[in-house]
């Protein structure tokens, strides 16, 4: 082959390996492809994590003994003016009680109750233990327990149950505040020896989550209902598409659909406590 033919012939390679490097090195439009995260930054599949622990219901004060719910509504805010953590609730007699307290010992306790019968408040109490409760079997008092159990759930479904019907007080001392819908959380599960936080923002934050279709007994439903686009409403699931909550200022506690659309509208999430 001539010579000149051979240089011309490498020389045309040469010059489109170039071309062909030069397109395979050319950086396309990034907005104009879909954004892969590197393989670490994948959401990882994990099995629904563990509920929160709790902390147990230390010792607690029970007094009165009603047939009208007034009086008990009466020694909840005389209990309250005083600076305790009081509820009241109707009992399985029928009869409502009023409780207040989460002291470390029963000599607090006792301590407490014997102030209040001196300034003439109450004439007598009791003392309910730690160990009283359902699920305090084989716990020691004041320490930290994960829940776990459908009999508890149950048992937290009754108790939220029994309030179906009775006037919304706590947290009402002053004629201008508003019926705080989570402190009837509060009551529901300290009946059943837990403690859970105060407001309703808190007990959502510090919840599991929980997906709407996998709702159990005793998971907490929240919602928006003041305009604000925050969570200001909390019930408790009882089951069937069901809750039961403190729906406002001058009605009385009872149960509701969650597929009422008032509910559906303002449906914020759930999260739960007990495993």
């Amino acid at each position: 082959m001539v010579p000149g033919r051979i240089e011309k012939i490498l020389l045309t390679i040469i010059i489109s390996g170039a071309l062909v490097l030069a397109g395979c090195t050319h950086k396309p439009d990034i907005k104009q492809l879909p954004y892969f995260p590197p393989k670490k930054d994948l959401p990882k599949a994990a099995a629904r994590p563990a509920a929160p622990e709790l902390k147990r219901m230390g010792y607690t004060v029970q007094v009165g003994a009603f047939s009208n719910v007034d009086n008990a509504i009466r020694l909840t805010k005389s209990l309250e003016k005083e600076g305790l953590d009081a509820f009241y609730y109707k009992n399985a007699n029928g009869l409502f009680r009023v409780r207040f307290g989460d002291f470390k010992t029963r000599i607090e306790a006792e301590q407490t109750a014997a102030e209040i019968i001196r300034k003439g408040i109450v004439e007598a109490y009791r003392i309910i233990s730690p160990g009283e409760y359902i699920q305090a079997k084989n716990n020691i008092p004041g320490k930290s327990i994960t829940v776990t159990g459908d009999t508890l759930r149950d048992h937290i479904a009754v108790t939220a149950n029994g309030f179906i019907g009775l006037p919304y007080q706590w947290g009402d001392i002053s004629p201008t505040k508003g019926f705080d819908c989570s402190s009837l959380v509060m009551a529901v599960f300290q009946l059943n020896g837990l403690v859970v936080p105060r407001t309703s923002k808190d007990q959502f934050i510090n919840g599991v989550p929980v997906d709407p279709e996998n709702l159990n007994k005793g998971d907490l439903l929240f919602f928006t209902t003041n305009g604000s686009g925050q969570i200001s409403h909390v019930g408790i699931y009882v089951g069937d598409g069901m809750f039961i909550h403190a729906p406002g200022k001058g009605k009385p506690i009872r149960e509701e659909s969650l597929n009422t659309q008032y509910y559906r509208d303002r449906y914020m999430g759930a999260c739960t406590y007990l495993q």
